[in-house]
């Protein structure tokens, strides 16, 4: 009974050991189905079931989020205008040939209810009644009058007459509507068809970043170019770094956004972009990749989004253009390789290379342990300077003390030989 015992004890802790070491595989993937879990290889789920970093902005340019629960949705109502424009384009047209179409129909209603009351309509063959609108037979002729009337076609064969004080004033108001909605509509829909979104198209990011040296220093770099031969007016670079943190105090930041920066103070920021140019983020004390390694840089969770921004040249508005990079297009110990050759008379760029990087030598420390290593490195020579100072004034101090006793020595031989002169 108590070797049974003893077995199920051992075969209960091996079953808690087993599962206490694949509860992390387990957690990690949850909508795996459990025969698909027990079929993968072991190093083939454990890699599958890494962290996957969430893209904040996708390589696109447009931003992962989704706005939900949304109480206040009267607040796009106060700006129909942006709300308008920012709707597809199906819902866009849809709402275009829906508000003119209600705004036909309903003054035509009108024109036909007028001309209803007023009697027009039993007197269609008298021609003695004067009617509101001659030719007005109908809710399809007053329909028609009502498409005249907005459009400002005029065919000549529906007029208005001066007895129907009513049908001028109804004409005096849809004129005025239909010129407001007329400028609403058209307006909006020339500020879709010329927004710079597309103009973002052109403008394209290398598919990688790299660290490598540049000037003896570690160095983050990504390449951006425009295939256009309009330029961007003004173009400016930024970067932002997402990654989530914990403050000192214990309170968890999702997705904090500090700046990298690509040349702030220096004016390296602002862009000449007429050829395809690399961006440098130099690795100091003041970059969030300072203590950041070769072996620690797939283990971090965090985000790289850059944002170009500038002027179209043809319209003079504003474009950004916008993409990320996570850890796993973070390339370490790598560069670009050059797209501008000098051809005969003018440069030209290969754009087929434009995303193409080379191997180069890079340490695969931090920047904050290459600092230390170099720190280390000048030490030893203040160190040898001030311990031979100070071992030269040590045996100066005891060669003067020495010479004390050589003189008393030599002055006791001195005075021997005195006295044996003497005698």
């Amino acid at each position: 009974m108590a070797k049974l015992t003893e077995s199920m004890t051992n075969v209960l802790e091996g079953d808690s050991m087993d599962q206490d070491v694949e509860s992390p595989v387990a957690i990690h993937q949850p909508k795996l189905p459990k025969q698909a879990r027990d079929d993968l290889p072991r190093h083939i789920s454990r890699d599958r079931t890494k962290r996957k970093i969430q893209r904040y902005v996708r390589k696109d340019g447009k931003c992962n989020v989704h706005h939900g629960n949304v109480r206040e949705t009267y607040r796009y109502l106060t700006d129909i205008f942006t709300t308008l424009v920012d709707l597809k384009w199906r819902f866009n047209l849809l709402i275009f040939v829906m508000v003119y179409t209600v705004t036909w129909l309903f003054f035509g209603m009108i024109w036909w209810l007028i001309a209803y009351i007023r009697g027009d309509m039993d007197h269609i063959e008298d021609p003695s009644w004067t009617p509101c609108v001659t030719n007005l037979n109908g809710f399809v002729s007053a329909f028609l009058f009502s498409i005249e009337t907005e459009t400002t076609i005029g065919y000549g064969y529906r007029v208005i007459t001066d007895k129907c004080p009513e049908g001028i004033i109804l004409l005096l108001i849809q004129s005025v509507l239909g010129s407001i909605v007329n400028a609403f509509m058209v307006g909006c829909m020339f500020v879709k068809i010329s927004q710079p979104k597309k103009r973002a198209e052109t403008l394209v990011f290398s598919t990688h970043a790299v660290i490598s040296m540049r000037d003896g220093k570690l160095c983050l770099m990504f390449r951006v170019g425009d295939l256009r031969n309009s330029h961007i007016v003004e173009a400016s670079i930024r970067a932002k770094l997402i990654k989530s943190k914990q403050t000192s105090e214990g309170e968890f930041i999702p997705l904090n956004q500090t700046d990298i920066n690509v040349g702030y103070y220096t004016g390296d920021d602002r862009l000449f972009l007429v050829s395809p140019l690399i961006i440098s983020h130099e690795i100091n004390q003041q970059s969030p990749f300072w203590e950041i390694s070769k072996a620690q840089l797939p283990k971090e969770e965090l985000e790289i989004v850059v944002i170009l921004e500038g002027m179209v040249e043809a319209t003079g508005m504003t474009c950004q253009a916008r993409s990320s990079y996570i850890t796993s297009e973070i390339l370490w110990g790598y560069r670009f390789t050059p797209v501008l050759t000098l051809e005969d008379g003018f440069y030209e760029v290969d754009y087929n290379s434009f995303h193409e990087t080379y191997e180069t030598s890079t340490p695969s420390l931090s920047a904050k342990e290459l600092a230390e290593l170099a720190s280390r490195a000048e030490l030893p020579l203040s160190w040898s300077v001030s311990s031979k100072l100070n071992q030269h004034a040590e045996l100066e101090t005891e060669e003067e003390e020495k010479n004390p006793e050589e003189q008393t020595e030599r002055n006791g031989d001195v005075a021997n030989l005195e006295s044996e002169s003497k005698v």
